[in-house]
């Protein structure tokens, strides 16, 4: 370690503070300790020696500037003896930039109406920035699906595969489970009243018109739609949506409108597939459970449950999808240039769809309701 040292002199007329060798951040504390004992004197001179200093950084240079201002305000006249040049010099500087530093103002706090309307205003600029999205979306589906030539056969069905077919396994599984789940719960309760044939029309209502879209779509938003904001992000990110345009490619008709209309496409027939499944899961549960064999549950099926209850259930598919696609895809576009942005707008994608599907299915259930449907 090299050598330094700090020595307080006092006399009549004063006091003289001595430096020798190096003064740099990892000694400051121990001279500050000793420079903070020192005691107020009016009128009396201090006497700052670096006539023996060797080597001085930044952070000495702003200790003696600070400890000058110290000695200052408590009734010193302070005076530094220096013959080194390259120490006048960093004085100088560190002297001149703390002159030129304004202070940081700490940060007000907001109160509650000031809080609130502010997300108020954010989430009004969000709505009109996504309209504006819808407005050009539907522009660009319009001029899209007008004319054949505009069709984009191979990326349509590259989307069904990537969106749809690889799907089938983890929405037939999730159906499958969810059946089962149901039936289970149910068949508990309807054996206490002697009614075991009515898990059939529970199962039925209940899967096809609400649970089968409604799982359906929870599951393509976590599993498509997060796929669509994170491939959209990170093509933002790396300018490859900017070097489609500058080589004349719209965006829009080559990655958007095929992802939706793909979607749009395939949710009808994941909800199909849905249906299927977790009809098979509630009657393996019903077999085994309540001793409903097959053609028993098959035969009360066709009897109790109408086609129009199946229709509901699919009509549903294509408006969940649209959705789906939709936020995904604008979440994407709203990436900014960093990575954290993509897990942060896949996260809100991924939650938004699942809230837009919700209220959507909400709005349905009331309609088709009112219109006894």
């Amino acid at each position: 370690m090299n050598y330094s040292s700090f020595k307080t002199t006092y006399s009549d007329d004063g006091l003289s503070l001595k430096f020798k060798g190096e003064l740099t951040l990892y000694n400051l504390m121990k001279y500050k300790k000793e420079t903070d004992k020192i005691e107020s004197q009016k009128e009396k001179t201090a006497l700052i020696n670096l006539l023996e200093l060797s080597f001085l950084d930044s952070a000495g240079s702003i200790f003696l500037n600070n400890l000058q201002k110290e000695l200052e305000l408590k009734g010193y006249m302070v005076d530094i003896v220096c013959e080194d040049k390259d120490t006048l010099d960093m004085l100088e500087l560190i002297r001149v930039h703390k002159s030129t530093t304004k202070k940081i103002t700490k940060k007000k706090k907001r109160n509650p109406v000031e809080k609130i309307g502010e997300k108020s205003y954010k989430t009004y600029l969000g709505a009109i920035s996504f309209m504006a999205f819808l407005g050009e979306l539907f522009t660009h589906k319009f001029r899209y699906l007008i004319s054949y030539k505009n069709i984009r056969f191979k990326e349509i069905a590259f989307e069904m595969n990537e969106c749809a077919v690889k799907a089938f396994s983890i929405v037939a599984l999730t159906s499958f489970l969810i059946g089962v789940v149901v039936a289970y719960q149910s068949a508990y309760q309807l054996k206490l009243y002697g009614a075991n044939i009515f898990i059939v029309d529970m199962l039925g209502l209940s899967i096809l018109r609400e649970l089968s879209p409604l799982i359906t779509a929870i599951v393509i938003a976590g599993r498509s739609g997060s796929a669509f904001t994170a491939q959209i992000g990170a093509m933002k990110i790396t300018q490859e949506l900017d070097a489609m345009q500058t080589m004349g490619f719209d965006p829009y008709r080559f990655l958007v409108v095929p992802k939706i209309v793909a979607l749009m496409i395939t949710m009808p027939l994941l909800i199909f597939v849905s249906d299927i499944m977790a009809l098979i899961g509630g009657m393996l549960v019903a077999n085994i459970d309540l001793n409903i064999t097959v053609d028993m549950f098959l035969d009360r099926f066709n009897d109790v449950i109408n086609i129009k209850h199946f229709i509901v259930g699919i009509i549903k598919g294509p408006f969940f999808a649209f959705l789906i696609a939709t936020i995904a895809i604008y979440q994407g576009l709203l990436v900014k240039d960093d990575t954290q942005s993509i897990g942060l707008n896949t996260t809100k994608s991924v939650v938004e769809s699942i809230f837009a599907v919700i209220i959507c299915d909400a709005i349905f259930s009331i309609a088709f309701t009112n219109l006894g449907i």
